[in-house]
């Protein structure tokens, strides 16, 4: 198989799996990583785990390269006359859901996924408290199409709802799309491990998908208990510059990629990716979070006695909407990235890396 980066986003970008109900987004991930690594599996919660064996004497240290592959969206809470009330799964601005093409994954249907719109009454019709600016989740509702006694029969509460829109390629080198966080993420890791098919290296690395990251980085707090990896590198998304997101917290979409400063960082292995970033020319910025980051990081950091982590940022523009907007080749930069610092990672790095 010839890994295909475009052709895989587009596929990751078509599918659901919202945290807690990753299968989706994991089977098409399990294919692309297949023939790149020397062993799948899954942890309890279904992150999947790609192991690709180094060639250094046994016992080797592991590094983790953890992107995780769940997506935000809806949740079915009632059913009303044959329209659908719903909460968020993760973290949804209702301003952009009037108007949105969403799949409900219906229990009782055959097929499970029913086709359906986000909408919204006429303003004439809603009462004075809705106000006339941006609708409150509460007065929002989902429309199948299906008469209400067939909704009854087909939905139930405790369904989830995932965005339908379609993966775009835009001008510049750039795609756009839902759950590109963090799936452009999922991408740069599957870069990653396509280079080091044909590199040498002494450590074992286990590429992991996490799980329910956007409810609470579960995956990130429970898998390296299984992995138990000697160090790790995060990739997330971070805020590109764009409408509303200028200044040093937001980063130029295809200008480089970021590298996060603060608590969850170890200070050595910052120094050492960064050191390795400017060795092969890799534009890179540096982020700052001094107090939780809200990624993976936090939740690999504190597991077991505490992890060695590094977290890499790939800029994007409208974040937790259906049309996230990223640049092709700073996903190809992060990938490189970390096949380049695994390459030569020597076999006792570990003993360098000092808090202090």
């Amino acid at each position: 198989m010839t890994f295909e980066l475009i052709p895989f986003l587009k596929d990751m970008l078509s599918a659901p799996g919202l945290s807690g109900y990753e299968r989706p987004i994991r089977d098409i991930i399990s294919r692309a990583w297949e023939p790149l690594s020397d062993e799948l599996s899954l942890s309890n919660l279904g992150s999947l785990l790609a192991l690709k064996r180094g060639e250094g004497p046994e016992p080797r240290p592991t590094v983790m390269i953890a992107v995780h592959m769940d997506a935000i969206g809806l949740m079915v809470t009632a059913i009303e006359d044959g329209f659908l009330r719903f909460t968020q799964v993760g973290g949804v601005d209702p301003r952009i859901l009037p108007g949105q093409p969403v799949i409900v994954h219906a229990s009782n249907s055959e097929p499970k996924d029913l086709p359906a719109l986000v909408v919204m009454p006429p303003a004439q019709l809603l009462p004075k408290e809705a106000g006339t600016g941006p609708l409150a989740q509460a007065y929002l509702l989902v429309d199948t199409g299906l008469r209400a006694k067939d909704v009854e029969k087909l939905v139930r509460v405790g369904d989830i709802i995932s965005f339908a829109s379609k993966p775009e390629e835009l001008a510049g080198d750039t795609i756009a799309g839902h759950t590109l966080d963090n799936r452009a993420s999922v991408a740069a890791a599957t870069v990653a491990l396509e280079m080091l098919q044909k590199r040498r290296h002494q450590w074992d690395v286990v590429a992991d998908a996490t799980v329910q990251e956007e409810v609470g980085v579960i995956g990130g707090l429970l898998d390296p208990i299984k992995i138990k990896p000697d160090l790790a590198i995060v990739v997330d998304v971070t805020f590109a510059t764009g409408p509303g997101g200028s200044g040093s917290t937001n980063f130029e979409l295809g200008g480089g990629i970021s590298m996060n400063w603060g608590a969850n960082v170890h200070p050595a292995l910052y120094k050492a990716l960064e050191e390795t970033a400017k060795d092969c020319e890799i534009p890179i910025y540096k982020e700052f979070s001094p107090s939780m980051s809200g990624t993976d990081a936090y939740g690999i950091q504190v597991a077991e006695e505490g992890i060695s982590v590094v977290e890499i940022g790939i800029p994007l523009r409208y974040m937790h909407t259906p049309v996230e907007q990223v640049a092709i080749k700073d996903i190809q930069r992060a990938g490189r990235l970390m096949a380049e610092f695994i390459t030569n990672l020597p076999l006792d790095f570990m003993n360098t890396v000092k808090w202090e």
